[in-house]
């Protein structure tokens, strides 16, 4: 069932949102020619890589034997496999790239379509800074997660399985140490990764905690120096950040008891070992020992790299989730796409409204009024007595408890969202305007409007004379929350062209 969203667009491909891991890989699986591409590219370019030490154990025979022209022909079948491998492996990096990059734009496409459709209530209840982490921060790990993450479990996997196969293909009773091996390695790596996950899951969580108490700050950095509070907030972000180091150092202390390359340090030499007896004994030759040897060297990379691919894929992992929790988070309103959509006469009709915000205090309480189309009225009343939030719950900012609101005869629930709230303007006591030209924020409610429409607008709302004393006129950009302009002159701004 699909979530109630103020505003939806069809997703460009059927996500799967159950659970995180499920949901990073329908973001995968939606180009799995390019994934499926990687994963054919590094099992070429492994498969090429071993097979190499399986050749220059060949020519370590010939060598051995006097026989040149046995060993210009392993010298040249070493140099072709050799470029084989390479560039089976550039068009796996390649492909693996193109996937990270395309899921993070995705992902980002996605989350803010769905910070889009959340209604108020459910961002009254959010920190900016923790959304603006996750919408910027937690999708760079998932891009990480894929590249080198996943590129690095595919070394992982591959430089263990391939140079065990052909080991086994030289001599099977070598394998007995490699199984002894890849048993214990699994086991550290399970053990590793139950310790990591609950820190990494902190370690994002506090990431978005500092970054959201960071951008209150700056919000409110008017408040802070009119009330001389600079020290207490540089003391408050000092402790965010410690506490973020401090899950990174606590990282690293379980990382730095991670121990496989120690194990496959003892594989090598036990190996080697194994491999002396049996020549000893006349089974096994000089080419098998080179051969065997060089594969044990291949597995070295794919053993040491593993540290970093479960740490890149736990972090991904636990930024999913947090991005996952905000797309996924139920809204209180629906855009009602099939809904009642017509041209406004003005009629409006409380009836016995009653409204309370989550800690159920009563703002509003059987509240009944009608206003005739093309009147006016003044509601008057004490500071919190809920004026504000007459005018929020018409163009259903937010909705009633009880009773119902009727525009021109019709529930405004049962209204289209946006026709609705396209046909509403408001003028807020905190006027908020974006930081882009004076002719955008004009038109912000009808996107596209001529500029001699804009101008109407501006001299109805006496703004004209103001605007064209500016540098640039209309084409002014004015700075984030129209910080650059007087209380005044942003509120005239604020009655804007509606569609």
């Amino acid at each position: 069932m699909a979530l109630k969203s103020e505003f939806f667009v069809q997703p460009a491909y059927p996500y799967d949102r159950s659970r995180p891991i499920r949901w990073v890989w329908s973001h995968i699986w939606r180009y799995k020619r390019l994934f499926l591409q990687c994963v054919a590219g590094f099992i070429i370019g492994y498969t090429s890589f071993s097979y190499a030490r399986i050749l220059i154990g060949q020519a370590a025979d010939a060598i051995i034997n006097a026989d040149p022209a046995a060993l210009a022909s392993a010298g040249l079948a070493v140099l072709l496999i050799l470029l084989l491998d390479s560039l089976a492996s550039l068009a796996g990096s390649l492909s693996i790239e193109t996937v990270a990059q395309r899921m993070e734009r995705d992902g980002r496409q996605e989350l803010y379509e769905a910070l889009l459709g959340k209604s108020q209530t459910w961002h009254d209840r959010q920190r900016v800074g923790d959304i603006m982490a996750r919408a910027t921060d937690d999708m760079r790990q998932m891009n990480g997660m894929i590249n080198p993450g996943i590129l690095f479990m595919l070394d992982m996997m591959l430089g263990i399985t391939v140079p065990v196969i052909m080991i086994a293909s030289i001599r099977l009773e070598l394998v007995s140490l490699l199984i002894v091996f890849v048993l214990i390695y699994a086991l550290a790596v399970r053990r590793y990764a139950r310790a990591l996950n609950p820190v990494v899951n902190h370690q994002r969580s506090t990431f978005g905690a500092m970054n959201a108490g960071l951008e209150e700050t700056i919000v409110g950095i008017e408040v802070v120096k009119a009330s001389a509070q600079e020290a207490f907030e540089r003391r408050k972000f000092h402790l965010n950040a410690k506490a973020y180091r401090d899950y990174f150092a606590q990282q690293g202390r379980i990382e730095a008891r991670y121990l496989p390359m120690f194990f496959y340090a003892l594989l090598t030499g036990g190996v080697f070992m194994h491999c002396m007896l049996l020549f000893a004994a006349g089974r096994l030759g000089v080419a098998e020992i080179v051969a065997v040897m060089g594969l044990i060297g291949v597995m070295r990379f794919p053993v040491f790299v593993s540290i970093f691919s479960f740490s890149l894929v736990q972090l991904g992992i636990a930024s999913a989730r947090r991005v996952l929790e905000i797309i996924n988070a139920e809204t209180a309103m629906d855009e009602n796409a099939s809904g009642h959509a017509a041209v406004m006469q003005g009629g409006l009709t409380f009836e016995n409204v009653t409204f309370t915000f989550d800690d159920g205090i009563p703002i509003l309480k059987n509240i009944s009024f009608d206003v005739q189309p093309g009147q006016t009225i003044a509601i008057v009343g004490q500071t919190g007595s809920g004026k504000s939030t007459l005018t929020d719950l018409i163009n259903r900012t937010y909705d009633t408890v009880a009773g119902r609101i009727l525009i021109d005869g019709i529930d405004v629930r049962d209204w289209n969202m946006a026709s609705l709230r396209s046909q509403i303007s408001r003028i807020e006591q905190d006027v908020f305007l974006f930081s882009r030209s004076i002719a955008e924020n004009i038109a912000f409610g009808a996107p596209g409007t001529p500029q001699e429409d804009i101008e109407r607008a501006a001299r109805e709302a006496q703004a004209h004379d103001f605007i064209m004393a500016l540098p640039d006129g209309y084409n002014t950009v004015i700075g984030e929350r129209g910080v650059t302009l007087s209380g005044g002159q942003r509120q005239r701004l604020a009655l804007r062209v509606r569609s």
